[in-house]
């Protein structure tokens, strides 16, 4: 049995928060363990608690055709949440939730060691770029080592806002060309490039 599988189970049984009574399914995230690109949403929405995986509403089926622009598919990528468990009508993660499901994630990242880390909405966005707003930046990244992070607005805003659909779009399109930076600029393990107060734009040409 893989890690991420030993993972999977341990999310399964997981009590640490009321969620884990009130689910129908955990949602643990799913993709290969060696993923390069690591997409990290909200939370699961009513779809996702039937099926028990991650982006397979309307949201999912924009992220697929996102994908695809860019020459993906989700097999190719690991794709989960900062929360693995519906919360009640799709309300906002609470904080005691987040940090139920924290170490999840932590470990989730440390098997997989993504060379770039999308996050998709506020809530994922706010453990790397804390205290900032979505609105503002969007699309710019930061580089702490061998990782790059970038924030874009989660695809169910995006469908209700035409033009943060555009944004996100636009925004969408970076995701190759930081992959490539990240892969043929490698630095040191204890290098470290980036801060939280440093956003970078990427051009495209």
């Amino acid at each position: 049995m893989g890690r991420l599988e030993e993972l999977n189970r341990e999310i399964a049984s997981c009590r640490k928060c009321n969620l884990g009574y009130s689910r129908t399914n955990p949602v643990p995230g799913e993709g290969p363990e060696d993923a390069e690109i690591m997409f990290i949403g909200e939370a699961p929405g009513f779809h996702e608690d039937r099926l028990g995986r991650p982006f397979v509403g309307a949201s999912g089926h924009f992220l697929d055709e996102l994908l695809e622009e860019i020459g993906l598919s989700r097999d190719q990528v690991f794709i989960t949440n900062v929360v693995k468990c519906r919360p009640p009508g799709n309300r906002d993660p609470k904080p005691e939730e987040l940090a139920a499901c924290a170490p999840y994630l932590d470990e989730q990242i440390e098997i997989i060691k993504p060379k770039v880390i999308v996050t998709l909405g506020r809530f994922s966005m706010e453990r790397y770029f804390p205290g900032e707003s979505i609105s503002k930046i969007h699309g710019r990244y930061k580089r702490i080592g061998n990782t790059v992070y970038l924030p874009l607005f989660h695809p169910a805003a995006a469908l209700r806002q035409r033009r943060w659909k555009e944004d996100l779009r636009e925004d969408f399109h970076k995701i190759p060309e930081l992959l490539k930076m990240v892969k043929e600029n490698p630095v040191e393990e204890e290098e470290e490039s980036g801060s939280n107060d440093e956003y970078q734009q990427l051009s495209l040409f």
